[in-house]
């Protein structure tokens, strides 16, 4: 699902976005011509409720937001991204019969928070242990959205405990989502001549 932590890659953008939201944004796009040839195929990319919480500034994205949460804020943003991606994705995929979905596992007790503060950990750790889904349970969403049958019509949706689910109000914006393909495509160098589908 990615990573939860602060600091920049060497392309110049925040880490959470790039291995969250931009390598899975250019995977896809790299795997879309693969994907139409053997259709029917399906397309999961693994958000998070913490979608809730982000906030994309156009003017600022794959850069890490100020402030002292920077790095969950960053966070949030990239699992936005994600759920607007799928979004994207399934509009300019239709009748392709290639189809998407965002889902959220649950928290999971994975490695995502190795890189909390060591401060932290004594008061998180024991929260892990107790609340969180082990890694089997966390990916059941992922394989109902990848193996069920009849979830055609819900491509472009959120899913979470293997349900349809009503994402936040900004991930159900299309104009954020189309406005973040493109900035997307920039950023990865796709652009015009990348071969992306349009809507």
């Amino acid at each position: 699902a990615g990573v939860s932590a602060g600091g920049m890659t060497e392309d110049g953008f925040s880490l959470s976005f790039q291995v969250n939201h931009l390598g899975h944004f250019l995977l896809t796009q790299l795997l879309l011509e693969r994907l139409q040839s053997c259709a029917p195929s399906r397309v999961v990319i693994v958000a998070s409720r913490a979608h809730c919480a982000g906030r994309l500034r156009p003017d600022t994205l794959g850069r890490p937001p100020p402030g002292p949460l920077s790095a969950f804020q960053d966070y949030c943003d990239s699992k936005l991204a994600n759920v607007l991606h799928a979004r994207e994705l399934a509009t300019r995929l239709e009748g392709t019969q290639v189809t998407c979905y965002a889902v959220h596992p649950g928290f999971v007790n994975t490695e995502l928070f190795r890189h909390t503060p060591l401060w932290l950990k004594p008061l998180f750790l024991p929260l892990v242990w107790l609340f969180f889904r082990d890694a089997a349970e966390g990916a059941r969403t992922a394989l109902h959205c990848a193996t069920q049958e009849g979830l055609e019509r819900f491509s472009g949706r959120y899913f979470a405990d293997c349900r349809l689910q009503e994402p936040w109000p900004p991930a159900r914006d299309d104009r954020l989502a189309r406005m973040l393909w493109e900035a997307s495509e920039r950023l990865v160098g796709l652009g015009e001549s990348g071969g992306s589908p349009s809507p």
